[in-house]
């Protein structure tokens, strides 16, 4: 059975939709694998869980059918349980429902009150798909084709910010079902391909940023590429390697109208490929009168 979305995110079930947010984003920072590297399978099936409760919880439908106990925490339609009849004609249920004769010999040959031939309560079934996207289209949205068993295809937008295993359901785009009822879902598994700069971390983007030695001691002003385009950041005099930097609003979109994330810059100083015999003599005479602590342990 699956987790319930609510307990696995640890927000209560009438949590507005900032705090579902603020939660998955909490839990994906400290579960991510590259933040766990002693227990990365542990940390990687730990996250797929917490981005399987998300994709229902933050999706304002999807959470309306959860709640409403019409889907189960992985997004699967929740088979109707058949109904208890009465022994007797006319006899009221359980539940309060007055069953007749019609409604038996309607449960017993398929006719329910949507007239002959019509299955009350049946559908087609649902197929499952997988399409795998890069991240920048993950990340800020596209348009999409799956291509289906029988040669077909099918176009689907994939929104922003869509998370890796998240399922998008296509409404009446599954197998057909018997005449006269409705088609199934597809079921389309999002499955987002790494990439060589950016890595995500809830709805913020870390990546790192090479500076030079110069930089790293002048400070000045550097170009880093955004999911949005090329942005400049302010890098201050004496910045050491591994310094991070904040740019507000440059992450992802979560969801349409959330707030984006941001974007996390760590820089790391690269030296040159050569020292050359002036910065060799520099560096001598400058350690002479100005050699300090950096803190390494003994």
């Amino acid at each position: 059975m699956a987790d319930d979305p609510y307990t696995v995110l640890g927000v209560a079930r009438g949590a507005t939709d900032d705090e579902i947010r603020r939660a998955y984003r909490k839990l994906a920072k400290e579960f991510h694998p590259d933040l766990n590297p002693q227990s990365r399978t542990v940390a990687e099936a730990k996250i797929k869980t917490i981005n399987a409760a998300f994709s229902i919880l933050g999706d304002a439908e999807k959470r309306r059918q959860f709640d409403a106990g019409l889907i189960d925490g992985n997004g699967e339609v929740r088979q109707r349980a058949p109904r208890a009849h009465a022994a007797g004609a006319g006899r009221a249920g359980p539940a309060g429902d007055d069953f007749g004769f019609g409604d038996i010999f309607s449960d017993l040959f398929g006719r329910g009150r949507g007239g002959p031939g019509v299955n009350v309560g049946m559908r087609g079934s649902d197929v499952r798909y997988t399409l795998e996207v890069d991240f920048l289209e993950a990340a800020v949205g596209a348009r999409k084709r799956v291509t289906m068993p029988d040669g077909g295809a099918l176009d689907l937008q994939v929104p922003e910010g869509v998370i890796d295993g998240q399922i998008l359901r296509l409404k009446g785009k599954g197998s057909i079902g018997p005449r006269g009822v409705e088609p199934g879902d597809a079921l389309v598994e999002i499955k987002v391909r790494a990439h060589n700069l950016y890595r995500r971390s809830g709805d913020d983007i870390l990546v790192t940023v090479p500076i030079s030695i110069d930089e790293a001691v002048l400070g000045g002003k550097i170009e880093v590429e955004t999911i949005t385009g090329r942005v400049q950041l302010t890098i201050p005099k004496g910045t050491s390697s591994g310094r991070a930097f904040r740019m507000k609003g440059r992450g992802i979109r979560s969801a349409p109208g959330a707030t984006p994330g941001d974007q996390i810059v760590t820089v790391s100083i690269i030296m040159p490929n050569e020292i050359d015999e002036q910065l060799a003599y520099f560096m001598t005479e400058w350690r002479r009168t100005h050699s300090y602590d950096v803190g390494r342990k003994a």
